[in-house]
């Protein structure tokens, strides 16, 4: 039965298989595997970046999912950006992104956070149908970025 627990710097690399899978799919981003070992590297070994979950099942880490931490004044609590949810395409439909995400929200709300926000692609739609069944609701906001 897979499990879900924080990432011990030993999963970098397994993280960043599923990464590549993950930046394969999405129309903003390049798999790079050393940039994302670096990426969960500042995560993992910074509990005040944020927290990296990952789902083991007998044969290794099958999913993961990263809050990362913010604050908000207007609802003046610690709050998160959930990045990098991705589930090995072998392990889909078998409810362990449903596992991963509730984990994290459980977490978070344990830890006094106020809210987590994410992003997906415009046209995933399957994905934004998933974030929806499990209480996400789409915001007004629109996403702006600006490489540095």
């Amino acid at each position: 039965m897979p499990t879900v627990r924080i990432a011990e710097p030993s999963d970098i690399e397994a993280c960043a298989r599923l990464l590549n899978i993950l930046f394969s799919q999405e129309h903003e981003f390049t798999p790079d595997p050393k940039k994302q070992e670096t990426g969960l590297g500042m995560i993992i070994g910074d509990p005040a970046a944020g927290t990296v979950f990952v789902c083991e099942a007998e044969e290794g880490i099958v999913g993961m999912v990263s809050l990362l931490n913010m604050v908000s004044t207007a609802i003046g609590k610690k709050v998160a950006m959930l990045e990098d949810m991705i589930v090995d395409p072998g392990w889909r439909a078998q409810g362990i992104g449903a596992m991963l995400l509730d984990h994290a929200c459980r977490w978070a709300r344990a830890e006094g956070y106020g809210r987590i926000t994410l992003l997906t692609d415009g046209d995933n739609l399957p994905a934004q149908r998933f974030y929806e069944a499990h209480g996400f609701l789409r915001s007004t906001m629109v996403a702006f970025r600006k490489r540095l």
